[in-house]
């Protein structure tokens, strides 16, 4: 299983990579391994402003349909395009090209709760 070092993690198995004040989010190879096979990305949230822990879109596998949460609050401003078809790319490259959005983050978005590559790692028994 994968957890990159430079990326930030939430309980709920998202990720984001901040840079500046935008930020792209994702789910983490646990997340992707859970789910399963990975058939549609729903995400119609562009231009919309959400506060952490907010649900801004879905992940639907074979089984099962999982919300996703935004990690910390501002405002999407794009969505992965290539996931509308090819959204198996979030089970074979969850931090790549597998990404789900971008956003602005908001001004003094709160980041510390936020798990670094080892805590995250104690919570998925990695």
């Amino acid at each position: 299983m994968q957890i990159p070092e430079t990326l930030k993690y939430t309980k709920d198995h998202e990720w984001i990579k901040i840079e500046g004040n935008t930020a792209t989010v994702g789910i983490t190879d646990f997340a992707q391994h859970e789910l399963g096979d990975i058939v549609f990305v729903d995400i119609n949230a562009v231009g919309k402003t959400f506060n952490e822990n907010e649900i801004f879109g879905t992940v639907e596998a074979v089984k099962t349909v999982s919300d996703l949460y935004l990690p910390i609050g501002g405002t999407i401003t794009e969505v992965n395009a290539g996931l509308e078809s090819n959204p198996e790319s979030v089970n074979s490259d969850p931090y790549g090209s597998g990404w789900m959005i971008k956003m602005t983050v908001a001004d003094g978005a709160d980041t510390s709760h936020l798990l670094d590559a080892a805590a995250y790692g104690q919570l998925v028994g990695a």
